[in-house]
């Protein structure tokens, strides 16, 4: 097997599990036109983290790492009308397209767009006391995995669910000798999800249009 194998069953159950979207399509256009990173998370990805979200019945959703929004517009779709998606992004560039795309979508009043660095943000979060989030979704910077957890911990409640992605590297992260910073950061998040008594979690490897890699879902208990 070969990515171009993967590639091309990822773009078979997609057709076969998915309506086309044109607003997907265009915050995808869009965030390309704008010369984003092509790292948003693959449609059948973004179609499994909106149903998580509904099967959670989640009301608030927090994101880290926005991107061009192409992810806080399938999560949002899983929330009822009075739900709330907060959604950190580093750079205001991003977040600029990022706005437009999730306003294309219609959901400009459901999603904040909120910009800077996230352990100070998330640290603002825990300060002012704001209410739990319902699911979680971590798909910023690697090596900050283990301060965001600790950080999202505070600001979750039993039932919340935690969804990390890109957590397996190519395989790197097996391996106890790299020295690659997201690949210890990510060490370092699955050593805390070991240790932790509130959190039952699992991970799965993925192969398809984003090459090898995969993610871990969690879900704290008290």
């Amino acid at each position: 097997m070969n990515e171009q194998q993967w590639i091309a069953m990822d773009e078979y159950l997609c057709e076969r599990t998915q309506a086309p979207d044109a607003v997907l399509d265009a915050a995808l256009r869009a965030s390309s036109e704008a010369g984003l990173p092509s790292i948003n998370v693959a449609p059948n990805q973004g179609k499994l983290l909106q149903m998580l979200a509904s099967l959670r019945g989640a009301r608030r959703i927090l994101e880290l790492g926005t991107l061009g929004g192409y992810s806080t517009i399938w999560l949002a779709r899983a929330l009822p009308a009075d739900g709330t998606l907060l959604t950190l992004e580093a750079l205001e560039h991003h977040a600029d397209v990022a706005r437009r795309n999730i306003a294309r979508a219609g959901l400009a009043g459901v999603v904040s767009v909120i910009v800077g660095d996230a352990v100070q943000t998330l640290e603002g979060f825990v300060r002012d006391g704001i209410p739990p989030f319902d699911f979680v979704f971590l798909d910023a910077d690697k090596k900050g995995y283990p301060e965001y957890l600790r950080l999202v911990l505070r600001l979750s409640r039993p039932g919340t669910v935690i969804v990390a992605d890109n957590v397996i590297r190519r395989g790197q992260v097996a391996d106890t000798a790299s020295v690659d910073p997201d690949v210890i950061g990510v060490r370092k998040f699955f050593d805390l999800l070991a240790e932790n008594p509130r959190l039952s979690s699992t991970a799965m490897q993925t192969v398809g249009s984003k090459g090898w890699d995969g993610f871990s879902i969690s879900i704290v208990s008290e």
